[in-house]
C-alpha cells in the first residue's frame, strides 16, 4: 500500500533471522534455562526463586519456561532516558539507535602522541568533555578505567568527573555493589532527589555476569541494587565464540538469549516493572593469538541477531560498535568502526556503545571516538532514508527550470539543503589543489585538529559548586568506606 503523506523515522534496515529462526534460539534458550540452568550463590535469589517455583539444589537453578515468560511480561517495553538537566534525551525503545562511548579500558591512546598509558581520572573528564562537543554521540561511558586512583573505589572518582564535563546520559559497569549505591547518590544530588532521578533517569546501569551461565554475588548484587531504585539496567555477559560459549554463532545466541533472561527474570522477581534491557555481548575469539577482537564481522552478526530475538519480546537492546582491534587511527581503524556503525544502525539497535574502542578493547582512543562521531553521523542520515512527499518529489520546481537551467537559486533548494544533504567537519571534499594549498592534512591530522579544537573551546554545561561539594564528600565518604569493607574481605 503506497503512502504518499507519509515520512517513516527509518526507512532503511536489515535483518539477519527469519521468524522460524528466532523461535527455535527462542526455545533452546528456554530449555537451557529449565534443563541446564544457571549457577547461583546468592542466597536472597535462591529465597526468591524457589517461592517462585524453580528448582534450587545447591548453586544450580533451573527455571521453568512458564516463570521466565512472566518475568518478561512485566518488564518495560521501552523507557525514555534523560540528560543531566532532566530534559528527554533517548527513547530507547523500537529501531531508535543512540550511539556511546566505550569503557573500561586500562590504557588511553594520546591523541597527540600516540603514546598508549595508563588511562587517568584526567583522561576520564578530557573523553566525557569531547564526548559532550560531538552531536552523534548521544551517551557517554567513562573512558577507561582510571589507574591513578584506588581500583576498587574507581567509580567514586570516575562519575564526577564524567557529569562535571558532559549533560548526556551515561551508563557505567560499576565495580563493586557499594561503588554503585555511592553512584546512584551522587545521580541523586545531581538530579535534586532520589524520586527525581527515578521519574526522570540518566544513568544506566552494566551488570556483566560470567558466561557461562555463572551469576556470581557481587553481579547480583548490582541487579538487585538498580531494580530496587528502578534505574535502567543492561544484561551485559560477554560470550566468546569457542571459549566462554559455542564457536556457531546460532550457539552463542542461545547461550546470549539464555542469560539475559535469566538476568531479567532474577531483577523482575525482585521488583516487578523494573527497567531491563535484552542484551549481551558477542565476542569473537581469533583462532591464531587466543585474543578477543571487536573488528570481526561475526561481531556484528551476532549482535544484529541478538538484537532481533530481544525486538521478538519488545524489549530494549544493546550493541558494540566502532571499535578496533588496531593500535592507531589507520585504515583498519576506519573500516572496522565504520562496518560496525553502520551495520549495527541499519539493525536498529536501541544503544551501541564502545566507539573509540582501540587495540582490541585495551586502549581507550579519543581520536576513534571523533572519527567514530562522523560515521555515526553518516550512518544516521543513511538509516533515516528518503522522504517521499509532494513537496520533496519537486515536480514543479523541476517543471519551473526546465531543460537546461539550475536549481542552485531555487527557494526549494534553500528551504531542504540543511535536511537533505549531510556536512562533515572531517572528511576532504577539496579540490586537489586546496588540499596541496592547505598542507595535505591527513584523516588523523584532521581528527588531532578537532580534538584540540574541542579542548580550547568546548565549554560543557557545569555543575553548581553546591552539587560539585556534594559529589567531592561523597567520592571521599566512599572511597573511605570502600576500601575499609574490602579489607575486611
Amino acid at each position: 500500500m503506497i503512502q504518499s503523506s507519509t515520512t517513516r523515522s527509518r526507512a532503511v534496515s536489515m535483518r539477519i533471522l527469519t521468524d522460524d529462526q528466532i523461535w527455535e534460539i527462542k526455545q533452546a534458550a528456554f530449555d537451557i534455562i529449565e534443563k541446564v540452568g544457571f549457577k547461583c550463590r546468592h542466597g536472597q535469589v535462591k529465597k526468591m526463586m524457589t517461592q517462585a517455583g524453580a528448582w534450587v539444589r545447591d548453586d544450580t537453578i533451573k527455571i521453568p519456561k512458564y516463570i521466565v515468560q512472566g518475568c518478561v511480561a512485566t518488564a518495560p517495553k521501552g523507557w525514555t532516558i534523560y540528560d543531566r538537566n532532566g530534559r528527554r534525551a533517548l527513547e530507547v525503545e523500537g529501531e531508535k539507535s543512540h550511539y556511546g562511548t566505550s569503557t573500561a579500558s586500562p590504557n588511553h591512546r594520546d591523541p597527540f602522541t600516540g603514546e598508549i598509558r595508563p588511562t587517568s581520572i584526567n583522561d576520564i573528564a578530557l573523553g566525557a568533555k569531547v564526548a559532550d562537543a560531538l552531536p552523534h554521540i548521544d551517551f557517554v561511558m567513562p573512558m577507561g578505567s582510571s589507574q591513578d586512583v584506588p581500583g576498587a573505589a574507581a567509580e567514586v572518582h570516575e562519575i564526577p568527573a564524567l557529569f562535571a564535563n558532559t549533560v548526556k546520559p551515561a551508563a557505567f559497569i560499576g565495580y563493586s555493589p557499594l561503588g554503585c549505591e555511592y553512584v546512584y547518590e551522587m545521580a541523586a544530588v545531581i538530579a535534586g532527589g532520589q524520586d527525581r532521578l527515578r521519574e526522570k533517569p540518566f544513568l544506566i546501569l552494566y551488570p556483566e555476569a560470567i558466561a557461562p551461565l555463572f551469576f556470581p554475588d557481587d553481579v547480583v548484587d548490582r541487579i538487585l541494587i538498580a531494580a530496587d531504585r528502578f534505574m535502567p539496567q543492561l544484561p551485559g555477559s560477554t560470550v566468546s565464540a569457542g571459549a566462554t560459549g559455542p564457536v556457531t554463532l546460532a550457539g552463542m545466541l542461545v547461550q546470549i538469549t539464555a542469560e539475559a533472561l535469566v538476568h531479567i527474570t532474577i531483577a523482575q522477581l525482585r521488583k516487578p516493572g523494573c527497567p531491563v534491557a535484552m542484551s549481551g555481548n558477542v565476542g569473537i575469539l581469533d583462532m591464531k593469538t587466543a585474543l578477543m577482537t571487536m573488528g570481526a564481522p561475526e561481531n556484528s552478526l551476532g549482535i544484529a541477531a541478538q538484537a532481533e530475538i530481544a525486538k521478538s519480546f519488545d524489549l530494549p537492546t544493546w550493541g558494540l560498535a566502532g571499535a578496533t582491534d588496531s593500535k592507531c587511527l589507520d585504515a583498519q581503524a576506519g573500516l572496522e568502526g565504520a562496518f560496525s556503525i553502520l551495520a549495527q544502525g541499519l539493525s536498529g539497535l536501541n544503544l551501541i556503545h564502545d566507539v573509540g574502542y582501540m587495540a582490541s578493547g585495551m586502549a581507550c582512543s579519543l581520536e576513534q571516538l571523533v572519527m567514530g562521531n562522523e560515521i555515526a553521523g553518516m550512518t544516521k542520515r543513511f538509516v533515516e532514508g528518503i522522504t517521499v512527499t509532494k513537496d520533496t518529489l519537486a515536480r514543479q520546481i523541476i517543471e519551473d527550470v526546465g531543460p537546461g537551467g539550475h536549481f542552485i537559486t531555487q527557494k526549494h533548494t534553500l528551504a531542504h539543503f540543511k535536511q537533505e544533504l549531510s556536512v562533515s567537519k572531517l572528511l576532504n571534499r577539496q579540490t586537489i589543489d586546496a588540499w596541496k594549498n592547505s598542507g595535505c592534512p591527513t584523516m588523523d591530522q584532521r581528527v588531532q585538529e578537532e580534538i584540540r579544537s574541542i579542548m580550547e573551546t568546548h565549554k560543557p554545561d557545569p555543575l553548581s559548586d553546591k552539587v560539585m561539594a556534594e559529589l567531592d564528600r561523597l567520592k571521599k565518604e566512599g572511597e573511605k568506606e570502600i576500601l575499609a569493607k574490602q579489607e575486611k574481605g
